[in-house]
């Protein structure tokens, strides 16, 4: 490759433009229907059906006053949290149906309201969250796209080389970092269904220990 040093480096940042850019853009693109500004590949579902993941008693009164239990309050964040195997969440929920006693469904459908309101909020505010960051991306995406051509028309003014350079060696690393964000929320993707599975597992150990 011939050239000078500040069309070298021009011509790597319109490269990188050209692969990393659109590629992020790409791994972005919303599926058929429109999503705004969610950045995944999985399709944005706003809200957790309930009825697809508890077939236990009506939670709607069960929702307003297990906040007022403290032992519900303790075990449901236990149980909600990433950190306790879902084996031993299990083993917590039969252990807690039986000391429960006769009030053993009453208190089964308490803890699994506490469970649905706890997690709910949480993938919500993970939701919340990407979408943030896909317009964050998208705006960014946009403002790289202006550099570079303001990069380009630089170079064909004959702008002082020096400058020229140095703008040049700021766009691509201002591109390595759009591109490192991009490749990094791709975990954070999977979140909301992590959690959605989680609580399905959930309702079905608090199910099997009803009477």
């Amino acid at each position: 490759m011939g050239g000078t040093p500040e069309k070298q480096a021009f011509r790597s940042a319109w490269i990188f433009l050209a692969v990393g850019l659109t590629g992020g853009l790409a791994l972005a693109a919303p599926p058929p229907r429109d999503q705004g500004d969610w950045p995944c590949r999985q399709i944005k579902v706003a809200d957790l059906a309930l009825a697809a993941i508890w077939a236990g008693p009506p939670i709607a009164e069960a929702q307003k006053h297990w906040r007022d239990d403290s032992e519900i309050s303790d075990l449901a964040a236990r149980l909600a949290a990433r950190r306790t195997p879902i084996e031993t969440a299990e083993k917590l929920i039969v252990d807690f149906a039986k000391a429960a006693g006769e009030r053993r469904n009453e208190r089964l459908t308490l803890l699994f309201a506490a469970l649905y309101d706890t997690l709910d909020s949480e993938r919500s505010q993970v939701v919340a969250g990407l979408e943030r960051f896909g317009r964050t991306q998208k705006e960014t995406a946009e403002e790289l796209r202006r550099e570079t051509e303001e990069l380009r028309e630089a170079q064909d003014a004959h702008v002082d080389q020096e400058k020229l350079l140095q703008r040049s060696e700021k766009l691509q690393w201002d591109m390595r970092i759009f591109d490192e964000r991009r490749k990094s929320v791709s975990y954070v993707c999977e979140s909301p269904a992590l959690i959605e599975q989680r609580l399905g597992a959930l309702a079905r150990a608090i199910e099997a220990a009803m009477g």
